[in-house]
């Protein structure tokens, strides 16, 4: 639709208002909805959005270390700007248009606290080096027959799944949920979240999801925008679902992979393809794998940025744990897939389902795009077997801890993303390791209250 379609149909939809939302540093989207009055206002000019939601964690506690905003700021609106090509239609609210923001700064410029728009410099970026970058992202999860409010009554412990037993790819399990799976599959579709499959994982009430490949920019909206649909169009089946990476020790985690290509300049070769060498991968692939080796152990909040996250980075859980790549090795950080020049690709396990889907793939392409500009050499061979015993070429840190002090004190990360965003980033993963240590967990009652 063009521009003024879109405007069109807003002022004629029969609600009268519009939902917008913006994408805060944990990758949840915090929006509102407004009238279909004030919305055509301030379309196609500057409007503002609280600039709380780069002040607060995930629980909407205020951080005490952040440089952005704050209690001495007074938490003023922040300039923000609609972004009207990423118009929708929700089809579980009666096709109501929605919209994604970004933040600016005063003057107009993208704000360094916005992960979309350090996607955007990102994507500017490769379009400098002469590739345009298409990624897809696939995410597991788990599913609940639970309500918010019974889960919280339970203290979000013994909840029921939505099936019992670990039975992944099943045909059986996926019938006796179907009306859930073809909601899925068709309401994601009709909001522009294409499928390009969806099956159950091993796990009780798992599932698991591949998005259509697109633009950098629009694969990233598609994989913030279907997390939050289906916790929505699971809420209208009376199930509660959760991208956590890890919900039990017993249990496999949640991965939320992401896919990657670079295409030249025309936008119909894929560079990463190359018929003539005997594992089929070009020498820049070779260089984009070196890349994102090379800075994993620096950037590695951003495909894993809370406590929960490392409960999954563990040996044996589908999960890597080395600095290591493979062709179609699912034991490996970095796993190949070069069957033909259109699908020849990078996928990056490391990243799990508790992503911020912008910053995941930010941090992928750029440190891809590193190992090119600095002709980074790929002399670690490819991993045949198993990647979990082959740590002669590294380990990924343990805790979130320890990736954020890797990631604070690398120069690395500063020359991707910037000094300003850098600091915002790892401000917030140290508050979250904070909050953390206050807790009382489950395990530690279980382990010292009797004993000790």
């Amino acid at each position: 639709m063009t521009i003024k379609e879109i405007l069109q149909y807003v002022k004629n939809h029969t609600s009268g208002k519009v939902k917008i939302a913006y994408v805060d540093i944990d990758g949840i989207l915090r929006g509102k909805y407004i009238s279909s009055k004030k919305f055509l206002n301030i379309a196609e000019k500057d409007t503002s959005f609280c600039d709380v939601i780069f002040g607060w964690d995930a629980a909407d506690v205020a951080y005490d270390n952040g440089n952005y905003t704050g209690w001495q700021t007074g938490y003023p609106d922040a300039p923000a700007r609609i972004d009207l090509s990423t118009f929708r239609k929700i089809p579980w609210e009666n096709d109501l248009p929605f919209f994604l923001g970004e933040i600016i700064s005063s003057k107009g410029a993208p704000a360094a606290v916005c992960p979309r728009q350090l996607l955007k410099k990102v994507c500017h970026d490769a379009e400098q080096m002469g590739y345009h970058p298409v990624a897809a992202q696939e995410f597991e999860w788990y599913n609940f027959s639970e309500t918010p409010q019974s889960a919280a009554d339970k203290g979000f412990r013994n909840l029921t799944p939505l099936t019992p037993g670990m039975f992944g790819y099943s045909v059986l399990r996926s019938a006796l949920k179907n009306s859930f799976f073809t909601d899925l599959f068709e309401d994601l579709r009709r909001f522009d979240i294409p499928l390009e499959g969806i099956h159950t994982e091993t796990g009780p009430g798992t599932y698991e999801a591949a998005i259509e490949y697109a633009g950098l920019i629009t694969a990233a909206d598609r994989a913030t925008l279907f997390k939050t649909a289906v916790k929505e169009i699971a809420y209208r089946h009376g199930i509660m679902a959760t991208f956590m990476a890890k919900i039990d020790e017993t249990l496999p985690g949640c991965g939320g992979h992401v896919h990657q290509s670079l295409l030249d300049k025309t936008r119909k070769k894929n560079v990463f393809f190359d018929a003539k060498d005997k594992q089929q991968i070009s020498p820049i692939f070779r260089q984009y794998i070196a890349g994102q080796l090379h800075c994993l152990p620096f950037i590695l909040p951003m495909f894993a940025p809370t406590v929960n996250s490392y409960k999954r980075l563990v040996e044996g859980a589908w999960a890597p744990t080395t600095l290591t790549w493979g062709i179609d090795n699912r034991t490996v950080a970095l796993r190949v897939l070069q069957q033909s020049a259109t699908a020849c690709r990078l996928e990056t396990r490391v990243i799990g389902a508790d992503v911020n889907p912008y910053l995941a793939m930010a941090a992928a392409i750029a440190s891809g795009l590193y190992g090119i500009r600095h002709k980074l050499k790929l002399t670690q061979p490819a991993q045949t077997g198993n990647g979990y015993l082959e740590t002669a070429y590294g380990v990924l840190p343990r805790t979130l801890e320890q990736a954020t002090a890797a990631m604070k004190n690398a120069p690395l990360a500063r020359e991707l993303f910037g000094e300003a965003f850098t600091r915002h980033f790892t401000d917030t993963r140290e508050w979250e390791w904070k909050q953390h240590l206050k807790t009382v967990t489950d395990w530690e009652m279980r382990r010292y209250f009797e004993i000790i």
